[in-house]
């Protein structure tokens, strides 16, 4: 019988492939990943124990050898299912490399992936997947790893991938929108509740509730979300933990840190290290 770890453990790396492609492989015992939302996905291969997690207005568990799908600017959470922790290795590929796939396979125009189920149990595709990783992880040979990353998430397309409809949006929904974007367009603003409520034109109570059943999170909890998204990306073009959490709008580099751990499973320390230490041949990753 294999022992349980007694430690957490984490490690987040950016590789070449798709011009900057983020990966993590973490043993959690007591992590909680609060409510938050990434600009791209989250393909994860559970290799230990069961994750409990939030996605998608319900509740979901993955055991051991599941595939977990989190759409883009999709509201999650995840913590232990059990006592043991969980371990996993993910890939957070955004939108437009997956349009980089479409496009090498001669179907360029062809939109990002809007996948249909949060748990998949797919035996073949996992198997990709833990070969995938340890061509990632191990291999030298950059030819292997670009065609097994295209194969594999080609083959998640195509099996689990679907039509995504939205509705056009209502006046109200207008209004909520507007206020997302000015959240998203200053992240670093201390903009009060009321100013947001005429904004969408509603009562400061009625645009909590609407902006939460609509976006699954109330203003403010969203408000950190476009923050931390504002500091990551401070941190890939080389700034500081001060600086970025000053101009994303955190309190002090603490109050990122606390936030930012909670959201990604990792520090900003440990996500400046991967950026600083990588060699850019291409731009990095849009914002997320």
């Amino acid at each position: 019988m294999s022992r349980r770890p007694s430690a957490e453990s984490v490690h987040f790396s950016v590789g070449d492939e798709l011009g900057g492609l983020e990966r993590l492989s973490a043993n959690y015992l007591h992590q909680r990943f609060s409510r938050h939302a990434h600009a791209g996905y989250s393909i994860a291969l559970v290799e230990r124990g069961t994750e409990a997690f939030f996605n998608a207005g319900a509740d979901h568990l993955a055991p051991t050898d599941s595939i977990i799908l989190v759409n883009a600017d999709t509201i999650h959470t995840g913590h232990a299912a059990t006592a043991g922790g969980w371990a996993y290795r993910a890939l957070y590929p955004t939108p437009e490399q997956f349009e980089q796939v479409w496009s090498a396979l001669g179907q360029a125009g062809r939109r990002a992936p809007w996948f249909r189920s949060p748990v998949v149990h797919d035996p073949a595709l996992a198997q990709r997947l833990r070969l995938l990783f340890a061509l990632l992880e191990q291999s030298t040979d950059r030819l292997a790893r670009d065609t097994a990353l295209h194969d594999t998430l080609a083959q998640l397309m195509r099996t689990h991938a679907g039509m995504r409809t939205t509705p056009g949006a209502l006046p109200a929904e207008r209004g909520l929108a507007r206020v997302r974007d000015r959240l998203a367009q200053t992240p670093e603003a201390e903009l009060p509740l009321a100013e947001l409520a005429r904004l969408a034109d509603c009562s400061p109570a009625h645009l909590v509730r609407g902006f939460h059943r609509r976006y699954g999170l109330p203003p403010h909890a969203y408000q950190i979300q476009v923050r931390l998204r504002r500091a990551a990306a401070l941190l890939r073009q080389g700034a500081t933990i001060g600086a970025a959490a000053c101009a994303a709008g955190f309190h002090d580099q603490s109050h990122l840190h606390r936030h930012f751990k909670r959201a990604r499973g990792i520090t900003p320390g440990q996500y400046l290290a991967q950026y600083r230490a990588r060699t850019y041949k291409t731009p990095p990753p849009r914002e997320r």
